[in-house]
């Protein structure tokens, strides 16, 4: 059962933040390829948001992963 509770390894966390990176960096590519479409501002919209979810998940993984430091 402890087994189950323990905590991800810095190793999983890392390359969970490193495949968030790289769908964030996907989506900027999409992002930056449908800003010349006038047509397409919902689908723009939607993946800025994504974009923004992944930076927050980003964030959450980098505060796991370097340590609290009391200066």
């Amino acid at each position: 059962m402890n087994a189950q509770m323990e905590m991800p390894s810095e190793d999983v966390l890392r390359i969970k933040l490193e495949v968030l990176r790289q769908e964030h960096r996907d989506l900027d590519t999409a992002i930056e390829a449908l800003t010349d479409s006038p047509f397409d501002r919902l689908t723009l919209q939607r993946l800025k948001k994504q974009k923004l979810g992944l930076k927050d998940r980003i964030a959450q993984l980098e505060d796991r992963i370097t340590p609290d430091i009391i200066a």
